[in-house]
C-alpha cells in the first residue's frame, strides 16, 4: 500500500513560483513525537534547576546566621569557663563553711565574670555578689553622729568580695563592727566589712578583686542582715562610691 503523504502548497504575493513541499505522515508523527520530548525535557531540567536556584539565593542568608551561631557559640564558651571559676569558688566557701553553717542560711553565688587578676588594687569591685539595697550612706556629722561608711541590707550569707587587690591586714570581731576583715590595698587605701556572719579569710592573706573573704549576717552593733562596708584613705573614711558603683 502507498506510503500516506501531507502536502503543503505555498503561494507568494506578486510575481514569485508556488511552492509545493510534502512530507509523510510517519516523519511527521517522527517530528511531532521529537518535539514533545524536548519539551518534556526542558520542563524536567526546569524542575531540578528552580529548588538549586532557591536554595542558591538562600546562601547569603545562612552565612549570616553561620556567623551570628559562632558569635553564640563563643559568648557559651566565654559562660562555660567563668562558671567553672565560679563553682570552683563556691566550693571553697562550702568547705570553709563546713556541715556547721546555719540550716536557714541562703548562699548566694557570686555573679559570673573573670577576676582581676592584679595583686594590689584600689577599690573598685562592688563588694556583694548581690545589688543590695543600701540603708545609710556616709555621713560625716549628723544628728545622730557620724557614718564612715555604706550600710547594704543584703540576705543573710550573701557572699562578700574583696573589693580591690591587697592584703588582709586584720579578721577578727569588733564589738561594734562585729566579724570584720580589713584590707590594705597599699598607697594609703584600705577597705574594711563588718557584720558578717562569717570571715573566709586570714591575717597575711593575699586577695584579689572579687576573691571571697567574708559572709553577710548581723554581728556587732546590728539590728538585721548587712554589710557595713567602708574605705580609707590615709586613715580617714572617704564615700565609698567615689570608688565603687552599685549594680
Amino acid at each position: 500500500m502507498e506510503e500516506r503523504h501531507l502536502t503543503f502548497i505555498v503561494v507568494p504575493h506578486g510575481d514569485l513560483e508556488t511552492r509545493t513541499y510534502e512530507i509523510s505522515y510517519r516523519r511527521l508523527k517522527l517530528l511531532l513525537a521529537l518535539a514533545v520530548a524536548v519539551v518534556l525535557g526542558m520542563v524536567f531540567v526546569l524542575a531540578l534547576w528552580v529548588p538549586v536556584a532557591v536554595q542558591a539565593s538562600r546562601v547569603p542568608s545562612l552565612l549570616g546566621q553561620l556567623e551570628e551561631l559562632e558569635g553564640e557559640r563563643a559568648k557559651v564558651l566565654e559562660l562555660a569557663q567563668n562558671l567553672e571559676e565560679v563553682e570552683a569558688q563556691y566550693e571553697r566557701v562550702r568547705q570553709l563553711l563546713g556541715a556547721d553553717a546555719p540550716e536557714d542560711s541562703t548562699l548566694v553565688l557570686p555573679p559570673l565574670g573573670a577576676a582581676v587578676d592584679s595583686v594590689s588594687s584600689p577599690p573598685s569591685v562592688w563588694p556583694l555578689a548581690v545589688p543590695g539595697f543600701i540603708t545609710q550612706t556616709q555621713v560625716h556629722e549628723g544628728r545622730r553622729g557620724e557614718h564612715p561608711g555604706l550600710d547594704i541590707a543584703a540576705p543573710l550569707n550573701s557572699v562578700i568580695f574583696a573589693s580591690g587587690g591587697g592584703v588582709v591586714k586584720e579578721a577578727g570581731e569588733d564589738p561594734v563592727y562585729g566579724k570584720y576583715v580589713l584590707i590594705d590595698h597599699g598607697g594609703g587605701l584600705q577597705s574594711l566589712y563588718g557584720h558578717a556572719s562569717r570571715v573566709i579569710v586570714t591575717v597575711g592573706e593575699r586577695v584579689r578583686p572579687q576573691d571571697v573573704i567574708a559572709l553577710t549576717g548581723s554581728t556587732g552593733q546590728s539590728s538585721a542582715p548587712h554589710l557595713h562596708f567602708e574605705i580609707r584613705r590615709n586613715g580617714k573614711a572617704v564615700d565609698p562610691l567615689e570608688y565603687v558603683k552599685q549594680p
